[in-house]
């Protein structure tokens, strides 16, 4: 059950139609997941520092659970996510930041219970 934030500084306008859902079929995709258990979030607008600098920038937050704890595992996510938004947001890779958090079936909530129970 991945979870997916991007927030980025480009204003909304500037987003291209369509993202979080495109979003979601990649994280599906790259995370080996059904795209019916990703979860996106995009947020535009957002007053954003990366490296001392105001320029146009995107972080990303991409939690689940198995599929994001080691390093080998990351590496490849990073490459294919960094891919993805250098495209779809005209960033270069330097304005963009991934943050991978590793989940635990009972840190979910889901139907009134937790992952570990369904």
């Amino acid at each position: 059950m991945p979870f997916l934030e991007l927030e980025t500084s480009l204003p909304a306008a500037q987003l291209p139609q369509g993202l979080a859902g495109k979003l979601c079929s990649v994280a599906a995709a790259i995370l080996n997941k059904p795209e019916e258990t990703v979860s996106v979030t995009v947020k535009s607008d957002l007053p954003m520092v990366v490296s001392s600098s105001a320029a146009p920038c995107a972080q990303l937050l991409v939690s689940s659970i198995a599929v994001v704890g080691t390093a080998e595992q990351n590496r490849g996510h990073s490459a294919k996510f960094f891919e993805f938004l250098t495209k779809e947001l005209g960033l270069d890779a330097d304005r963009i930041l991934i943050r991978f958090y590793p989940l635990e079936p009972w840190q979910i909530g889901k139907k009134g219970t937790v992952m570990t129970f369904l």
